[in-house]
């Protein structure tokens, strides 16, 4: 399908080719990612909060549904662009108009972590009203899909059927006034049904989704979780340098958040995922459900580093060994994810087995040594060395080994 970048007429939906070369990112795409650096931002902000009042449930019942609902919302665009993107006007006005419902779920979560505080039921009405507005358009793209690409027409088709069942049973699960339990309870089928639709829909007629740009923009949004490491790194050094002014606490605090958000890009983007996911993309679904720990753990780990900011700024009630925990643990669940989609991708070894179990070791000394009386900016350190460790390693021994297995994938035909 050819394209004229200096006109939007409106354009035949009728798939992209996805051995497309030079296939990357596009403009709208990139713009369309900037409301989810609002809604990382936001959901981290409250799970930190959450943390430093030592409210522990509500705060990772709150941080799992809102980043669920914010990773799924850009799954659910990002996927169907990758196939399907024109863009034409519609194509973009339509795109502006999920933009606007993202920007409402953003809203909502901040309300929705205030129900679970006071632990009657889940308000999560505003978030389900950017849903709907989200999947209204949606809806429309994957239909007008199946009018204008007749050979995927079943595929669009149940997608958007199973859109709207989900939709339907979200709002129903507002209406119901229930309890948190009941309320979890009865969203876990709908949980299920959303994961499944993409298994379902393209069991006959797969959509022609591109491996080289899906990996880009899984990178894409890694880059911009990382972010809030960024942000709270920021948080933690502003909050020293005012109580304390510059020191080598504030130093190590600095070089500490900036060095864990770099060495957490680094490794993520050792995993060469565009040339794996071209070899082998029966294996897609891996790749896209198990990006849901990965961004995950990035957005917890930010969110951590806020903890440390009100912990340095006198505004935790928890200590110190806690406030450690809160960016060692998920830092930990981020390396165990990125290895097992690794060794799922390219094939497990014992020298990466050993390397995880490594750093996550370290990183529980981290831990450790905050029990006892180590401080806070050192404990960080350990952290960051603990990746730079496993970056050090990688880079002697690693891509050698990577490219054995590319080689592999390059001599068994494509699935």
């Amino acid at each position: 399908m050819s394209m004229n970048p200096l006109r939007h007429a409106l354009s035949r939906m009728g798939g992209r080719d996805p051995q497309e070369l030079n296939r990357t990112a596009t403009p709208l795409e990139l713009f369309f990612d900037l409301t989810f650096v609002i809604a990382f931002g936001v959901a981290g902000s409250q799970f930190a909060h959450e943390l430093a009042e030592a409210r522990f449930g509500p705060g990772f019942m709150g941080f799992t549904f809102a980043m669920f609902a914010v990773m799924w919302a850009w799954i659910n665009f990002s996927w169907f662009a990758s196939a399907y993107d024109t863009d034409d006007w519609v194509f973009r006005v339509v795109t502006m108009v999920q933009m606007v419902g993202v920007l409402i779920l953003a809203m909502g979560i901040e309300p929705m972590f205030q129900s679970l505080d006071e632990g009657h039921r889940v308000d999560n009405s505003t978030m389900v009203l950017g849903y709907i507005i989200m999947r209204l358009a949606l809806v429309f793209q994957w239909l007008r899909a199946a009018k204008q690409d007749p050979e995927r027409r079943s595929a669009c088709l149940t997608y958007a059927k199973f859109l709207v069942v989900a939709q339907i049973g979200w709002v129903a699960v507002l209406i119901v006034h229930a309890d948190i339990l009941t309320n979890f309870l009865m969203a876990a089928p709908l949980f299920l049904l959303e994961m499944a639709t993409p298994t379902i829909a393209e069991r006959k007629a797969k959509t022609p989704w591109h491996a080289h740009h899906i990996a880009e923009r899984y990178g894409l949004l890694a880059i911009i979780a990382l972010g809030e490491c960024l942000i709270g790194a920021i948080e933690s050094l502003r909050a020293i340098v005012a109580l304390h002014g510059w020191s080598v606490d504030a130093a190590l605090v600095g070089l500490g958040g900036t060095g864990l958000a770099f060495g957490m890009w680094w490794i993520y983007f050792i995993l060469p995922s565009g040339h794996a996911l071209h070899h082998q993309r029966h294996r897609a679904f891996a790749f896209g459900y198990g990006h849901m720990f990965i961004f995950g753990s990035i957005a917890a780990t930010g969110g951590g580093l806020h903890v440390a900011a009100l912990f340095i700024d006198h505004s935790a009630h928890i200590s110190a060994t806690v406030v450690v925990a809160t960016i060692a643990v998920p830092v930990a669940l981020f390396k165990v994810a990125l290895s097992s989609l690794y060794g799922y991708l390219l094939g497990f070894d014992r020298a990466l087995l050993g390397v995880t179990a490594l750093v996550v070791v370290l990183l529980g000394g981290s831990v450790g040594l905050a029990a006892l009386d180590v401080s806070v900016p050192v404990c960080m350190m350990v952290i960051v060395a603990a990746l730079a460790l496993s970056i050090v390693i990688d880079e002697r021994r690693g891509a050698a080994r990577r490219e054995a297995a590319l080689e592999r994938l390059r001599a068994r035909p494509a699935t």
